[in-house]
């Protein structure tokens, strides 16, 4: 595999603060840079879990496992959003110290030839995470969808303002040619947009349009949705949840959750006393997202649209105790 920069490591490090003994989970192994950094931290008599849908982020990490010797990393094939039945499955009623997401590529993933991930590559227009998985769907997105389905997933998940003029060019480029590749791909985008945003230099023209296609490929926000909870009962009272968002679909999402997990009552302000019997269970640690620093950005571009969301796991105060606070609130 190619080599990784792991996105605002020693920012996540920092944060978790990894003791010999604990027991942490990475839910998206990547290059492996989280697992490794946490893997040294808690040494033998620690554990770190990581999972991923590609294979070959698991075959690399086994590889290097055997070399150091490192048997406190386990490594499972398997979507992060089934984290919890992971947990059961392997490590029943163990509860961790942190967990740690990054929801973005790994450099081996955007250079990988038979992949579709990158707009700069000609390639396969391939951009599931699980290699294994028969079925292309991003082909049969391209070449299936109705162009009112194709103009509201590029505009709905890739907040493409040329999201029509886009779907109409890939309708009626696939009607001469079936598209199968990343640079017929960039070619369709291209003839749909206007000279000054295909010559951009900030941001290159067919990037909004690519991250739809792959979120729409592994349904990355259902995905995500998902974990936080998951990751959330799975974390001991004082442990950490990390989350590394790349762009904003995604930290609205964690944000949202976060919100919602460090109220003690989601009921409207209007009633009197709790009646939803929602407890807070986290406290944001990051009111605004924490970002790449200057130092890691002139050496890692990737960690540009980065942002990193912290909360900590609070004990949860008895349902009596919320209903009487807002009872006082508004009294």
């Amino acid at each position: 595999m190619d080599k990784h920069i792991p996105v605002m490591l020693t920012d996540i490090i920092d944060a978790l603060s990894p003791q010999s003994g604990q027991k942490y989970i990475d839910c998206t192994l990547g290059g492996g840079g989280y697992t490794l950094a946490l893997a040294a931290a808690v040494g033998s008599s620690g554990l770190v879990l990581a999972t991923d849908l590609d294979e070959e982020a698991i075959a690399n990490i086994e590889m290097i496992k055997a070399e150091r010797g490192l048997t406190q990393i386990s490594a499972v094939h398997s979507n992060f959003k089934n984290i919890a039945s992971v947990v059961a499955e392997h490590f029943p009623g163990t509860l961790f110290d942190g967990i740690v997401m990054d929801l973005g590529l790994s450099s081996a993933q955007l250079a990988d030839l038979g992949r579709g991930f990158s707009f700069r590559i000609d390639s396969n227009l391939n951009m599931g995470f699980d290699a294994s998985e028969k079925k292309n769907k991003t082909e049969n997105i391209i070449n299936n969808y109705r162009e009112k389905e194709l103009t509201e997933l590029i505009r709905n998940y890739g907040e493409e303002k040329y999201a029509h003029r886009i779907a109409q060019s890939i309708i009626a480029r696939r009607s001469e040619a079936k598209i199968t590749t990343t640079s017929s791909l960039v070619d369709a985008i291209a003839a749909a947009v206007p000279a000054l945003y295909r010559n951009d230099k900030r941001l290159h023209f067919a990037t909004r349009t690519f991250q739809a296609l792959r979120i729409a490929t592994n349904d990355e926000l259902n995905n995500l949705r998902e974990v936080l909870p998951s990751a959330l009962s799975l974390l001991k009272s004082g442990g950490i949840l990390a989350a590394v968002s790349f762009h904003s679909l995604e930290d609205r999402i964690v944000k949202q959750f976060l919100v919602e997990a460090s109220k003690d009552c989601l009921c409207p302000p209007r009633l009197p006393v709790c009646i939803c019997h929602h407890q807070a269970q986290l406290k944001i640690i990051t009111k605004k997202p924490l970002t790449a620093s200057a130092a890691e950005l002139a050496t890692n571009p990737r960690s540009r649209s980065a942002k990193l969301r912290l909360a900590q796991k609070i004990w949860i105060k008895s349902g009596l105790a919320t209903s009487i606070s807002k009872l006082l609130i508004n009294t």
